[in-house]
């Protein structure tokens, strides 16, 4: 079978349109009507529904789905294990990093790899690390940082470091007067919150659920400098990791009673194909973590 037709069915079922798949595939939109029709022809199956301009997959179509994107990613990673015969001269880096590690933690990391390998592309993706763990299941990233108590028996992982939660309050916040704040207090403020799929987000509604509250979210956000500004202000209580809080934010920390760890994780997927261009992006990040635990 040819698997072009499988990469126009993909992108269909995507976009549940043939004029957008045909755009993102930059192929002519006749070009994909055709593949599929032959597609569904040579299967002798319907894999498409096509009344009134609304695009959606038959029930055999949904099966054909999930065997398609298996066989592409298969592909996919057999051509590029070949042509990295080479040598490491050129590849791509697909990684997914939590916004506010790729603010605070990852630069400097990024600019070394670069500087180390010049002529390898980084391709950064920042979200909420749900949403990176879901695109690196489905191959859309080649390695994420992720958090290590959400970890599936699909993805081999590596430890990568551990910081705390610390409640962050305007300096002249009551809280600043305690060493260590109670969930019970922390939600009897009103708070500046990341938006739901942000691990910190996940944490709080977790810890919320423990102690049967209900968060008093004033302001939700994923700007790390408005939820500075806020909190600097007083008009919120917020949760940060240390690597964010600078001397100059004017705010103050807290531990939670008891404290709270996160432990992230790098992950990729198991038992695939890592090129060798992950692979020394994944070393590096790792002998990275390394050195801080041992100055630390």
């Amino acid at each position: 079978m040819d698997i072009k037709p499988l990469r126009y069915f993909i992108a269909i079922a995507n976009t549940a349109s043939f004029t957008q798949a045909a755009q993102q595939l930059k192929v002519a939109q006749p070009a994909v009507s055709m593949a599929i029709k032959k597609l569904e022809q040579d299967l002798g199956l319907t894999l498409i529904h096509r009344a009134d301009r609304n695009i959606g997959l038959t029930d055999e179509g949904k099966k054909l789905l999930l065997h398609a994107e298996k066989i592409i990613q298969a592909t996919d990673e057999a051509l590029l294990e070949m042509s990295e015969l080479k040598g490491l001269s050129q590849g791509e880096v697909r990684v997914g990093i939590p916004s506010m590690l790729g603010s605070y933690y990852f630069p400097p990391i990024l600019m070394a790899f670069r500087h180390r390998h010049p002529t390898l592309t980084l391709k950064v993706i920042e979200g909420g690390t749900w949403q990176l763990q879901q695109m690196l299941e489905k191959g859309e990233l080649d390695l994420s940082v992720i958090v290590a108590e959400t970890l599936p028996d699909s993805l081999d992982t590596r430890a990568l470091l551990r910081e705390e939660m610390l409640v962050t309050i305007a300096t002249d916040h009551p809280f600043s007067q305690l060493d260590k704040i109670s969930p019970e207090a922390f939600f009897d403020e009103e708070l500046v919150m990341f938006k739901e799929g942000f691990f910190h987000r996940r944490i709080v509604d977790k810890l919320a659920k423990a102690c049967q509250r209900t968060p008093k979210i004033g302001f939700e956000t994923n700007l790390i400098p408005l939820i500075k500004s806020i909190t600097q202000q007083g008009f919120g209580v917020s949760t940060l990791l240390a690597m964010v809080i600078e001397d100059d934010d004017q705010l103050i920390t807290r531990s939670f009673d008891p404290p709270i760890w996160l432990d992230l994780n790098i992950a990729w997927r198991k038992n695939s194909y890592l090129s060798k261009a992950n692979r020394a992006f994944l070393d590096f990040v790792i002998e990275h973590s390394q050195s801080e635990r041992q100055r630390v």
